[in-house]
């Protein structure tokens, strides 16, 4: 004869099961059309036009956090897949010279690749939903991210993606191929936003485990954008976007 209490057990977990069915079915067309929307929204919002961007990098070294070296680099961008950098000046460590033009060698590589290679795509990565989280203040979808493929330019981590615009406005975690055989890894935070009707990444922050050299930090923001039309009438200059 069977137990009561065995029956009763097991009779009190249906409800509790059925429940967490449902809402692994509800959960599963959310995520599916999540992913579907953001797929729509990159390509439709890549640069259509020509625009120049000013970054400021500044490497950090593992003992004290000064700062060891600055860079300022021009990257001109011409649709649709044409880039190019120049370096305007730098201070301090030769070293954090180097790892800025190995970092827009990459950018410049990979805007040549098929325009998808290393989007936040189904192509590219495996996805689980993570609920709702905010970024720069804005409520966002938090998905995870896991790379179906070891390459320099995906990442393995999560994704803020806009519940508005489904834009991505925030990625973070490490790497999935290290960059060179020095690196061991490199976590990367890179943030995105609108400049001037321009979806952009407007920050940068990598703190990367160095052979022989430790724990090393590289940080970038974005200190002005030019249009097309702009950069044909006026010569360089830096000045803070407001």
């Amino acid at each position: 004869m069977q137990n009561p209490s065995a029956v009763l057990a097991t009779t009190s977990l249906l409800p509790a099961l059925l429940c967490s069915l449902a809402l692994s079915q509800t959960d599963a067309p959310e995520l599916t059309s999540i992913v579907q929307q953001v797929e729509k929204a990159q390509p439709e919002n890549r640069p259509k036009a020509s625009y120049q961007v000013i970054r400021r990098y500044r490497a950090f070294g593992s003992n004290n956090g000064e700062i060891t070296s600055e860079v300022v680099a021009e990257v001109d961008f011409q649709p649709p897949s044409s880039k190019s950098y120049v370096i305007q000046q730098w201070t301090g460590s030769r070293h954090g010279e180097n790892v800025v033009r190995h970092i827009l060698d990459h950018e410049v590589e990979s805007q040549t690749k098929a325009a998808g290679s290393v989007a936040v795509t189904h192509d590219n990565y495996q996805f689980t939903y993570l609920g709702e989280s905010a970024a720069e203040g804005q409520p966002c979808f938090l998905l995870g991210l896991t790379p179906k493929r070891k390459d320099k330019g995906l990442v393995s981590g999560r994704a803020w993606v806009d519940k508005s615009s489904y834009l991505i406005r925030q990625i973070e975690g490490e790497l999935v191929k290290s960059p060179s055989f020095w690196i061991k890894k490199v976590h990367v935070t890179l943030d995105f936003g609108d400049v001037r009707g321009t979806w952009l990444q407007t920050a940068m922050e990598a703190v990367a485990d160095i052979r022989l050299l430790g724990s090393q930090t590289l940080k970038s923001e974005l200190v002005d954008y030019r249009s097309d039309a702009v950069v044909a009438e006026r010569t360089p200059t830096l000045s803070r976007i407001r």
